[in-house]
């Protein structure tokens, strides 16, 4: 059974301390994007904890049917933030499945039904944090540039958080978002749907990349990295079969690209 959206969250006041999430995404692919989130973070005077004995939020088990595997990789992650420091995730398809689906692999123990309840309210995806809790306002020193946004269906409709991503790229005086034809729609990664149906996948990241071409923009920027991977991947692809040397679009997490375009600059608090 689909979980229903969340209701409104209260933020809190800026903290001293957070945990973060890396996800294995970022973690074998794409570290920079962890690196660069840290940053971001202690930047605002925050000290980021990392256990280092984090492993997956157990999302592609969970998607794919296996809800006793999806259970023991969660409970692995039950046991590590015990401090009640928020956890910011850095893609909100991870974070959507730490904060939706937790409470529902353990609603038949009450004990770990708690505990994960209470981690659920303590999961803030990335771009949702810098907005609403750090209230993010740093000059923009890069040059001028158009990008063109994604959101992951997860950040859309289970965290309700892809405003804040427009938001956060809002900040930089610079920067100009175009909006896609396709902005709502699936980039047909889908973690193990993309495995499971690469013919469907590849015919809706197909769409993606054409429409995201479309509108002219400099670079594809996401908050997902799978997201973000399928997306320059496909089109890497047709670069590749096409004979083309130089790459199309171009794409980046969007924690790398908000950090390398205010790393110089101290902030601008009012």
């Amino acid at each position: 059974m689909q979980p229903s959206p969340l209701a409104p969250r209260t933020y809190p006041p800026k903290p001293s301390d957070v945990y973060l999430f890396g996800t294995c995404l970022i973690d074998q692919f794409v570290p920079q994007a962890g690196l660069d989130a840290v940053r971001l973070l202690e930047r605002e005077g925050i000290r980021v904890h990392f256990p280092d004995q984090q492993t997956c939020c157990g999302q592609p088990a969970h998607s794919s049917g296996y809800p006793d595997e999806s259970r023991a990789v969660a409970l692995h992650q039950l046991n590590l933030f015990s401090e009640p420091w928020p956890v910011v995730v850095p893609s909100g398809s991870c974070a959507g499945m730490m904060r939706t689906h937790y409470p529902h692999l353990f609603a038949d123990d009450p004990q770990w039904h708690a505990k994960a309840v209470a981690l659920s309210e303590r999961i803030f995806e990335l771009t949702e944090f810098l907005v609403h809790v750090v209230h993010f306002q740093h000059p923009d020193t890069g040059p001028d540039c158009t990008v063109a946004l994604h959101t992951s269906c997860h950040a859309r409709r289970q965290m309700g958080v892809h405003d804040t991503s427009v938001a956060l790229l809002g900040t930089l005086s610079n920067v100009k978002v175009v909006e896609q034809a396709r902005i709502e729609e699936c980039c047909g990664f889908g973690g193990t749907f993309s495995l499971l149906h690469p013919e469907i996948s590849e015919a809706i990241v197909t769409d993606k990349v054409a429409a995201i071409k479309a509108t002219g923009a400099d670079c594809v920027v996401s908050a997902d990295c799978g997201c973000m991977l399928n997306i320059t991947g496909r089109a890497a692809k047709q670069d590749e079969l096409a004979g083309r040397a130089e790459p199309t679009l171009r794409g980046e997490h969007l924690a790398s690209f908000v950090w390398q375009r205010t790393q110089n600059t101290a902030g601008a608090k009012s």
